[in-house]
């Protein structure tokens, strides 16, 4: 009961934040979008991180489609990987969590992998009505904003943790056998 409890004020809590967003920031501008995009970070984790789910879907397995990555490669996912060394995400990030060599830190980042592509599925889905409005209200070029920022700070995570599930996967099953 708590923790649906919890669960309904953080996403009533969302719904605010996010009507005010609305009705203080034009739509079809670069700054909602941006804004949009970050607060939809904060209160989707907060969500996701509350609810302890322990991600156990077939969803999260690759798929025969994906062939180890090549459909991920041809989508520009090793860019994308360079254009975050370059801004400096990656380093934030294995500041923040390293990846060390053991099997608990690998399923740990296992872990991560899924609960970061749910949480950035979601986002992409809040996001999309949101664009076709803009889109339908203001006209195409003035989405765009939203377009690219739901591509590069949505879609593109979403690849990269498929993209990266997978050798994770591999090296936890070796660092299994070797403890074993």
């Amino acid at each position: 009961m708590k923790k649906t409890l919890i669960l309904t004020s953080i996403a009533i809590a969302s719904i605010g934040a996010i009507y005010a967003l609305v009705t203080y920031i034009r739509m079809d501008g670069f700054a909602f979008a941006w804004a949009l995009n970050f607060l939809l970070m904060l209160c989707v984790s907060v969500f996701t991180e509350t609810q302890k789910s322990p991600l156990t879907s077939s969803y999260y397995n690759q798929k025969a489609w994906e062939q180890r990555g090549k459909v991920y490669e041809s989508l520009g996912i090793n860019f994308f990987r360079k254009l975050l060394v370059l801004i400096g995400w990656e380093a934030v990030i294995r500041k923040s969590s390293p990846i060390e060599k053991n099997t608990a830190a690998l399923e740990s980042l296992y872990y991560k992998t899924k609960k970061s592509e749910l949480d950035h599925a979601i986002i992409l889905l809040i996001v999309l009505p949101f664009n076709v409005f803009v889109a339908l209200r203001f006209g195409i070029v003035r989405s765009l904003s939203l377009l690219i920022l739901n591509i590069l700070l949505n879609l593109y995570p979403i690849f990269l943790q498929r993209y990266n599930r997978p050798r994770i996967a591999r090296a936890l099953n070796l660092s299994k056998r070797r403890a074993a």
